[in-house]
This record gives C-alpha cells, structure tokens and sequence, in this order.
C-alpha cells in the first residue's frame, strides 16, 4: 500500500532547541512525512496578532503537530500555544522528549517520544493513521468526521506502540 502522500509536520520547538528541531525535521522527511519548520521560514518578521494569525494559518496547512520539549521549553509561551491551536483542530498530536527533560503533566494525555526508535514508531503510526483518514474519506465519510477518527486512532495505537 503506497505512504500517505499529504501528511504533514508542524515541528514546535524553542528556538534553543533548534539544532536538534532540525535534526528530527531531516529525519523526517528522509522517512517519507513533510515538515513545517519554522527556522526556515522567511515569513517570521512578523510579531503579535499577526504572527498568531501567520502561525494558525500554518497549523491550518498541517496534519499533526511534534513538540520539542527540553528544559528550556517551560520558559516559552509559543510552544504550549501552538499546541492548545493543535489541540484544537485535532491535529494528530505527540511530543519529543529531549535529553532529561520530563514530559509535563498536561502532555501526558499525548505520546511522546524519546529516541530513534520512538520517531520511527511515530512515523509508522503516523502514516497508518493518515491511511484510516482516507479510507473513511474514500467511503463517502467527511472529512471532519475522517480525522477525528483518525485523531483517536493515531493517539491510541502510538501509546499502544510506545508502552504508555
């Protein structure tokens, strides 16, 4: 069965963590999914409301949304943001877990990952989940009703998969 060929990865992160953001973006799309980065995105003068609306506006355009969190992570409020505006549109949502960082209490609800091993879990579930989403789409269901679905199915089977 062909991969899923419109999954798509908002990567939230602290700038500090931008080194290893960029690492799992390669990694990635070197596994078949897309990435929206931002430290690669020219459109980032803006500030305020505008750079909100920018940044939904890029949610809009995703299918999941990966967290970085690292110790440095409890010092932003774009982060937690970015994920409630994911939250939200039930977008598939996950965290990776850097270094000894320790996964907050209000993102225990979402899997997280550590290593590797954990990204390719995700990108295996990720693209099994996306493939439900189409098939229920493919069946006549709406969309709307297709990703929700396929919401629940994702944040299931990756727990499932990763023992949480």
């Amino acid at each position: 069965m062909p991969t899923p060929s419109n999954i798509k990865v908002f990567l939230s992160h602290k700038k500090e963590d931008e080194a290893l953001s960029l690492q799992i973006a390669a990694y990635l799309r070197a596994n078949g999914l897309d990435v929206y980065l931002d430290t690669i995105d020219d459109n980032l003068y803006r500030d305020g409301p505008d750079l909100a609306d920018y940044i939904r506006a890029q949610l809009d355009k995703c299918t999941q949304l990966l967290a970085v969190i690292s110790r440095q992570t409890a010092a932003s409020w774009w982060v937690p943001w970015e994920i409630g505006v994911a939250s939200e549109k039930e977008r598939f949502l996950a965290s990776f877990v850097a270094g000894d960082a320790t996964v907050p209490e209000y993102l225990q609800k979402w899997p997280y990952l550590r290593n590797q091993r954990d990204l390719d879990v995700y990108i295996q579930e990720s693209k099994s989940a996306q493939r439900i989403v189409e098939n229920y789409v493919q069946r006549g269901t709406g969309r709307t009703a297709a990703r929700s679905t396929g919401f629940r199915e994702f944040h299931r089977g990756l727990k499932r998969a990763l023992g949480q």
